[in-house]
């Protein structure tokens, strides 16, 4: 779990304050929003005046399963430098700094978040054309956006998303779970989610450990996706096979680009920095 370790330590140390940064030629502004019955942290990602591209949509990136804003690093920030484009990341419900979320996942919860949450946050922000990056849950949760709101989706890029449980996802999540009870993991991990981590963690691995949720499947829905799709994944990651790109490959109805990165795990945006940032400017570059 030495990966799994290392995702978390590096990262800033989490802050609830509005928030102004500067990174060369953006920056970044940390806030709230009220929407979809809750209240959600949001940050705008926005070029410095003169750099920006008109006409452009804005870069969506959708965290992981226990992820939040801060996690991501500068690799959002980076990435709408390099292309002059604004970007939006934002903690969903039950993370970081947005509200709560009461009870268990639902089995469910990934197509709620698709189908309620992102749209009513893209509605608040007033974005109406997006490209949604999404790593892990974050990538099945733009998969299922681009199949129900194509309106709002000019692309989406996937890392590591799933379309469906295997052995090696939960596998990965037991020994997730061990590395939590076991290691300094917990501590790391608190550093973002603060009182809430237990909770945070828990529900997360208890949802896809669930004989429940065993037969979730969203492969039925994948046709309806007509925008261009960049697929990528680790050979090594530890969560899944490449049954997942395959499979998401062989179904979406839109043009589909398929990237398995080598030497590189379930984080190929941090673990293939470079690698990642290439085919991703590549890939949005290509939708104009």
């Amino acid at each position: 779990m030495s990966r799994m370790k290392t995702y978390f330590a590096s990262a800033n140390t989490f802050t609830m304050k509005k928030n102004l940064k500067e990174k060369k030629n953006v920056f970044s502004q940390t806030f709230h929003v009220q929407t979809a019955g809750c209240q959600l942290r949001v940050k705008r990602i926005e070029p410095q005046s003169g750099t920006r591209l008109k006409d452009r949509p804005t870069l969506v990136f959708l965290h992981e399963g226990l992820g939040c804003i801060e996690i991501w690093r500068d690799f959002p920030e980076t990435l709408c430098e390099s292309l002059g484009f604004s970007g939006l990341v934002y903690d969903r419900r039950g993370y970081g700094g947005s509200e709560m979320f009461e009870g268990p996942w639902p089995v469910n919860y990934l197509e709620m978040e698709s189908l309620i949450y992102l749209p009513a946050v893209l509605k608040e922000c007033n974005i109406d054309n997006s490209v949604l990056i999404g790593h892990s849950d974050g990538g099945t949760i733009a998969l299922i956006a681009a199949a129900s709101h194509s309106n709002l989706v000019s692309g989406i890029i996937t890392e590591a998303a799933h379309i469906f449980v295997e052995q090696i996802t939960i596998e990965g999540i037991r020994s997730a779970v061990e590395a939590f009870e076991t290691t300094s993991l917990k501590e790391k991990f608190a550093r973002y989610h603060k009182e809430h981590t237990e909770t945070i963690f828990y529900r997360w691995a208890e949802r896809w450990l669930s004989p429940e949720f065993q037969n979730w499947n969203i492969q039925s829905i994948l046709p309806k996706i007509t925008c261009p799709a960049l697929i990528l994944q680790g050979k090594d990651d530890e969560y899944g096979t490449t049954a997942q790109v395959m499979g998401i490959a062989g179904r979406v109805s839109g043009p589909v680009d398929v990237k398995l990165i080598p030497d590189c795990g379930h984080i190929p945006h941090f673990q293939a920095k470079d690698t990642v940032l290439s085919e991703m400017t590549r890939f949005i570059k290509g939708l104009f």
